[in-house]
């Protein structure tokens, strides 16, 4: 005789018996398939319920090790498992936590569908699961949502090509922005000699402002454009090579002016170096950048087939022919004037990237050099100098982040990174860290230039900082062994400082390459140290002029009683005694 049980088991052609019944999912044990908060229980087996009262039930348990669910029949009056059910009206088996000692337990209860017990929906718990929201919502924002958008988009048309196809009206607030060395419309009846004479504080005709040290004239400026045709430049010579670019000497001929031309630098990047191209370009074409003591950017080209190993990428500035401040100390022995002169250029130069504000005191981005050295300076005169080569150059805008500094990586020349580059330990949540840099580097290219000063006494040959204690191009790994364990710095000798401006200069220098970045001074600091030393020297001059006019004069006559004229004294006393002697006379 077959049992009620295995009956409802395995005979469902006698089911129609139980049309009331449930139908439910009935297995001891199964591992549920679960994803998006909703598990089925993988339960092979259904059943009939033996009673009609009887509703679906579903265990849910969970342990550090395994899932399981257990589903069978059930009269929801009577405990099970020491639950009572209170939720089992849906047709939906929506879980609910229940106490358990044993790991994580949910239980729940359905009637009104075959197998409602085999789609188990969790709400939010703690065990992370959702419950699934209904799939017919995606349909109903998505046709909600298509007018609006349609709508927008014809607008937008709308507008553009009524802005647009005008006739006869050039939209004011689409113009053309106009870089600072694009042509500039002049006022009517101003010549170029006018523009050239005065100073217009917000930046407006600073494009024309000449450069009287360089080759280019101001007005030539007006003429570049770089959106127009490529500019009629003739390279002539290669004055320098880099790790990036070369530097070549050539003429800008006047395109309406037949024969005559202009000297210019052009700095030549091949394809591969297209980004440094980028960067340099980006920094120089900055209008707030343009200083007396930076170089005179003109424009930046595109020259040669797109995509093609023979593209080269231009940057055209002003040519100055005394070249770079390593050629030239090498060559020259400076005076304490001209010292003193070029040294503060090359720290106002600095002190103007490192600024937030233009000398007008308009609001700027500061910009970190990176690479200062006497080879990325170029001598304007024996009394000035402007700094170059911007290619590493950063832009300390504050809306970078941390991780956007951090990009940038270790850069620079080895022979003048600060310790802290050396030791990859800079503070990239300070953008002062990063001009506390360049002031170290200025520091060593200041020591460059007093050894090379008149005043210091012998004057020997020209030498890079660290001289003959590191190769010709020194390694990371060979200055940080110098600069960080040793402590090494270039050598002061006393004898440098027996004159009282050097021995000023010299304690800059030292205070500015610190072993401490918080210690240095800022270049703005630099400068007014500089500022010093010119009123001191102003003064020595005058004092000196008056003591030399003083001398020319030789002494003054003598007037002493003794060598009085007798007769005019004696006229003199009868004019005294004698009152009203004139008048009779």
């Amino acid at each position: 005789m077959v049992s009620t049980k295995s009956l409802y088991h395995y005979t469902p052609i006698l089911s129609f018996i139980y049309t009331n019944a449930n139908l439910c999912k009935w297995c001891d044990i199964s591992i549920p398939i679960c994803e998006d908060g909703v598990c089925l229980t993988n339960c092979s087996m259904s059943s009939f319920c033996a009673l009609s009262e009887e509703i679906c039930v579903a265990i849910w348990r969970k342990d550090n090790e395994s899932m399981s669910v257990k589903t069978l029949c059930h009269q929801p009056q009577q405990p099970l498992e020491n639950i009572v059910l209170s939720n089992y009206s849906s047709k939906e088996c929506v879980m609910t936590p229940q106490p358990s000692e044993d790991g994580v337990l949910f239980v729940c209860g359905c009637l009104g569908e075959h197998d409602c017990n085999d789609k188990l929906i969790f709400d939010k718990g703690s065990n992370g699961f959702s419950k699934l929201k209904s799939k017919d919502v995606i349909p109903v924002v998505v046709i909600s949502l298509v007018p609006p958008f349609l709508v927008a988009i014809i607008a937008t048309m709308a507008f553009y090509l009524y802005r647009t196809r005008q006739p006869g009206k050039q939209p004011k607030d689409w113009a053309p922005k106009r870089t600072h060395y694009q042509a500039l419309d002049i006022p009517e009846g101003l010549s170029g000699d006018a523009i050239t004479g005065s100073e217009d504080c917000h930046g407006k005709l600073s494009a024309i402002n000449g450069d009287a040290t360089s080759d280019m004239s101001p007005i030539r400026a007006l003429e570049l454009n770089h959106n127009a045709e490529q500019l009629p430049i003739q390279l002539e010579a290669l004055v320098g090579k880099g790790r990036f670019a070369e530097v070549w000497r050539a003429r800008l001929h006047h395109q309406s002016a037949g024969s005559l031309y202009e000297t210019v630098a052009v700095k030549i990047f091949p394809s591969v170096e297209y980004v440094s191209w980028r960067n340099e370009s980006a920094i120089l074409s900055d209008a707030d950048l343009e200083h007396d003591n930076i170089v005179q950017f003109l424009t930046a080209e595109e020259r040669g087939p797109s995509g093609s190993p023979q593209r080269q990428y231009w940057l055209i500035m002003a040519y100055h022919g005394l070249g770079n401040l390593q050629d030239f100390l090498a060559g020259h022995v400076l005076s304490w004037a001209e010292l003193c002169s070029m040294a503060g250029s090359v720290a106002r130069g600095l002190a103007h990237l490192h600024s937030d504000t233009t000398p007008c005191g308009i609001p700027k981005v500061p910009v970190a050099h990176r690479d200062l050295k006497s080879s990325n300076i170029m001598v304007k005169s024996r009394r000035e100098c402007a700094l170059c080569d911007f290619g590493l150059a950063l832009r300390l805008d504050l809306s970078l982040t941390v991780d956007d500094f951090a990009n940038s990586g270790q850069v620079g020349t080895a022979r003048y990174m600060a310790p802290e580059v050396l030791e990859s330990r800079v503070n990239l949540e300070d953008l002062e860290a990063f001009k506390q840099m360049d002031v170290y580097s200025m520091a060593l290219v200041l020591w460059e230039m007093v050894s090379r000063c008149e005043v210091i006494g012998e004057v020997k040959s020209y030498e890079p900082p660290f001289g003959s204690k590191v190769c010709d191009q020194p390694c990371v790994d060979s200055m940080r062994d110098l600069v960080l364990r040793d402590r090494g710095r270039p050598e002061i000798p006393t004898s440098w400082t027996t004159h009282q401006g050097m021995n000023l200069l010299c304690a800059t220098i030292t205070e500015c390459w610190d072993h401490d970045p918080e210690a240095r001074l800022t270049a703005h600091c630099v400068v007014e140290r500089f500022g010093s030393l010119e009123e001191e020297m102003e003064q020595a001059e005058l004092d000196t002029l008056i003591s030399s006019q003083n001398h020319q004069q030789g002494p003054l006559s003598d007037t002493s009683p003794d060598n009085v004229d007798p007769l005019a004294q004696e006229t003199d006393v009868e004019r005294t005694a004698i009152p009203g002697q004139s008048d009779l006379v």
